[in-house]
């Protein structure tokens, strides 16, 4: 009878976990392959070989690369060094990727940058916050843009209990923003469980000196984040469920969910189109190439835009899309006046006048 009941526990086990492998597979597009979509005038950006996770570009035209980024289960290309800050202006005929030089004040030693998002006060001065993973940790750095010298001068230091496995910002205020938390555990053998159970435990939560909350809960792992033009709305990438969350902003702070989009590809960072108003999406065609990297068959790249968000039924279409032959593991994508930028996690930079 003791050994039926091992035997029993046995098989149920075994079952669950090849359900769960069959389901990791799905959730990650694992047999997916994309349809070339390739602008013709595109080129590399020379100097950013070693990822763009995110880009953030003010209404003058530059735009900011954060660069370098070590995330865990994540190949890297680069050099044993800390991330860097780069800027490129986009009003430049051929325009080049320029370090951004860091005040002496900050620990650039430990920079990992990730998800990076623009502020401009009323007398334009300009101020980048970063999320920032010092020895895996999560901080917001606050950087005050010196255009004349590209440089960065180092303000502050956020910390916060809520602030855990940070993926994303946008800054709403003077040091008020919304963040993404992309994982509930911070173990690394943790978060494949997280996904593999395919738990809803992430969140979004709003910052300011005077309060700090979740404002908005419920997903499989919140990542990129931004604005809509009027500041009325709130748009959220919930990479693993493959859907883009619409949330109404409220005068308190408080989100009000409006309605999810399903993508069917894995939703990266989101921008917004400052002329029209649509999402751009930089996403990951086959998250199991992302993973289990393979030179031989590399992560291919996406990039998305959906047009009439707020409507009834908002329209897709596909910008750019690459097997990896060209461009690996695509994570935003910015226009601005017919250009688009494309950057990667950890690959290189793609640079396409429409």
């Amino acid at each position: 009878m003791g050994k039926l009941v091992l035997l029993t526990l046995l098989g149920a086990g075994l079952a669950l976990i090849g359900e769960r492998l069959v389901a990791i597979r799905q959730r990650t597009n694992a047999s997916r392959e994309v349809e070339p979509v390739e602008p013709q005038n595109c080129h590399l950006v020379e100097g950013l070989g070693y990822g763009s996770e995110d880009i953030d570009v003010l209404p003058s035209g530059l735009a900011f690369i954060s660069s370098g980024l070590k995330y865990p289960g994540m190949v890297n290309f680069g050099p044993d060094e800390p991330g860097q800050i780069f800027l490129m202006d986009l009003n430049e005929q051929n325009p080049r990727a320029q370090v951004l030089n860091i005040s002496d004040s900050f620990d650039k030693a430990s920079f990992n940058p990730h998800g990076i998002s623009t502020f401009m006060d009323k007398d334009h001065t300009v101020y980048l916050y970063v999320v920032n993973h010092p020895n895996m940790k999560s901080t917001v750095e606050i950087f005050k843009f010196e255009e004349r010298q590209r440089s960065l001068v180092h303000l502050k230091t956020i910390q916060h209990k809520l602030l855990i496995s940070v993926n994303d910002i946008v800054v709403v205020g003077p040091e008020q923003f919304y963040a993404t938390r992309d994982h509930y555990f911070t173990n690394f053998f943790l978060t494949l469980f997280e996904m593999a159970m395919e738990l809803h435990w992430t969140y979004v939560l709003f910052y300011s000196p005077r309060e700090v909350k979740v404002v908005a809960k419920g997903f499989s792992s919140a990542n990129g984040i931004t604005i809509s033009l009027d500041k009325k709305y709130i748009y959220v990438a919930d990479i693993l469920d493959k859907n883009i969350h619409v949330l109404k902003k409220h005068d308190n702070w408080d989100l009000t969910p409006l309605k999810i989009m399903q993508l069917g590809t894995l939703v990266d960072n989101l921008t917004i189109d400052p002329d029209t108003g649509d999402i751009l999406a930089g996403c990951h065609p086959n998250a199991m190439k992302l993973l289990n990297y393979n030179p031989e068959d590399p992560p291919g790249s996406e990039v998305l835009r959906i047009h009439n968000v707020l409507s009834e039924q908002p329209s897709i279409s596909t910008e750019y899309a690459n097997n990896g032959s060209v461009l690996q593991g695509s994570s935003v994508a910015v226009v601005y006046h017919g250009k688009l930028l494309i950057g990667t996690v950890f690959h290189k930079t793609l640079y396409c006048v429409l």
